[in-house]
């Protein structure tokens, strides 16, 4: 497994909301899908941080395009490597959880 292949929560976020938002995956948007699918206030700038972090990780991969109002834009796409470490994510957090009646486990906190 490549070094730097491991996906934190904000960088799952990101990645999930590339696939959504399909061929409409830009900065904004990407933005715009995570904070009204999670009702977390999320900061531009942390996004696109984020999204050169994923590129320079080979998890996305960018291209330029125009938007509907003849807006230049750069848009994101997951990668397969990028799906790879998705899939790597979500198989982690099932191990760890398997076997957990986690519902009685955090009522008891």
């Amino acid at each position: 497994m490549p070094r730097g292949s491991h996906l934190g929560e904000f960088e799952y976020l990101i990645m999930l909301a590339l696939l959504r938002l399909k061929g409409d995956a830009y900065g904004m948007n990407v933005r715009r899908e995570i904070q009204s699918r999670t009702d977390r206030s999320v900061s531009i700038g942390s996004v696109y941080a984020t999204l050169d972090r994923l590129e320079r990780k080979g998890l996305a991969a960018p291209h330029a395009g125009i938007d509907d109002a003849g807006r230049a834009r750069k848009y994101f796409q997951v990668t397969a490597e990028g799906g790879e470490a998705m899939r790597r994510h979500v198989d982690a957090m099932a191990r760890m959880s398997d076997g957990l009646a986690l519902d009685r486990e955090l009522d008891a906190l």
